[in-house]
């Protein structure tokens, strides 16, 4: 079969032959039909530091997916062949304290789908049945394909209440987009993003949010007082792993405000802790999905009328992987979509 693998500890992924994986009596094999492209895939792809530390070669890249089932194992209960699925990339030891206790999203020694084993930039994937979500018939396939991040999204979005308050979001990254989209769907009053790309502060725009803010241009002062809003933030979404979005955000939240942090900072910043004490305002660091209550709220969201498929910007086949790569790493798109399906 095809698989994007990383076969060399150097920069570059590479379009193999591979054997099809194994299925053990737990596990369900997956076709593949089309896959989402990751900041993580490229982390790999540049072989950086984080890359070097944490990934192993040969591997079988890539962890947002959609697919069919085309053969379960002999343990594998609640699924059919045919059955259309994404898969929580996720896989947890299922013995520690948090397993133990249902909180799974809190396992310290989780695997990776893609990182640490092999991924779903193939034909085929075989993955724990536990770990698969089925999707409805009537969901599009490159909507199904990003759950995974939209999982993200969602969870960043959930974790605070947003009906009625005034969210900021740093970052219009695709993920960043969708949990601004979520936001607005739950019933929040304004929705400001902040970022420093034209390209995605646009898309912002189009995708409706209050306002798509450029914070080296106008501040989030004035933005606030064109909205007519005098007490700060409710709530925010720290999409961006930038320290100066963080900071600025810290001083435009109203008193007692909530942060969900999903963005990763390259390396340790201050915060003026004691501003963050005297205002009372919760940080909370968000990380994966809830397994499986944001799959759950994920599907229930798509149900209801939430339309994420506009964050898709650009569609590639397989085998122009390399073109989609460069697509995603010059930062002018939303998601790229690689088509496995001929």
């Amino acid at each position: 079969m095809r698989a994007l693998v990383k076969s060399d500890p150097s920069p570059g992924l590479w379009m193999k032959d591979v054997p099809e994986p194994a299925v053990g009596r737990d596990e369900a094999l997956v076709r593949v039909l089309r896959t989402g492209i990751c900041g993580t895939d490229l982390h790999i792809a540049a072989w950086d530091d984080w890359a070097k530390a944490h990934v192993a070669v040969p591997l079988v890249v890539g962890h947002e997916f959609v697919g069919r089932i085309e053969r379960c194992g002999d343990d594998v209960t609640g699924f059919e062949v045919g059955d259309l699925v994404s898969g929580e990339g996720h896989l947890v030891c299922g013995r520690c304290r948090n397993c133990m206790a249902g909180r799974r999203v809190l396992c310290a020694r989780t695997e990776s789908v893609g990182v640490t084993r092999d991924g779903a930039f193939a034909d085929y994937i075989a993955i724990r049945a536990s770990n698969l979500w089925r999707h409805p018939g009537t969901i599009g396939l490159d909507t199904a394909a990003i759950f995974d991040p939209f999982g993200n999204a969602v969870h960043t979005a959930t974790a605070f209440p947003v009906l009625g308050e005034d969210v900021l979001v740093t970052g219009a990254g695709p993920i960043g987009l969708m949990a601004a989209l979520v936001a607005r769907h739950a019933g929040a009053r304004h929705v400001v993003v902040t970022d420093v790309s034209d390209y995605r502060l646009e898309l912002a725009r189009r995708l409706g949010v209050t306002r798509a803010v450029d914070p080296r241009r106008e501040s989030l002062a004035d933005t606030m007082a064109t909205l007519s809003m005098s007490e700060g933030f409710d709530v925010g979404f720290e999409m961006s792993g930038n320290a100066d979005a963080m900071g600025q955000m810290l001083r435009h939240l109203s008193h007692g405000a909530k942060v969900a942090m999903l963005g990763l900072p390259s390396e340790p910043y201050a915060i003026d802790w004691a501003e963050t004490v005297m205002n009372m305002t919760t940080i909370r660091g968000i990380y994966g999905r809830q397994m499986f209550e944001t799959w759950y709220e994920m599907s229930v969201f798509i149900e209801s009328g939430l339309d994420i498929s506009p964050v898709i910007t650009h569609r590639f086949k397989a085998d122009e992987y390399a073109e989609a790569l460069d697509v995603v790493a010059s930062g002018r798109c939303g998601k790229v979509i690689l088509d496995w399906s001929d």
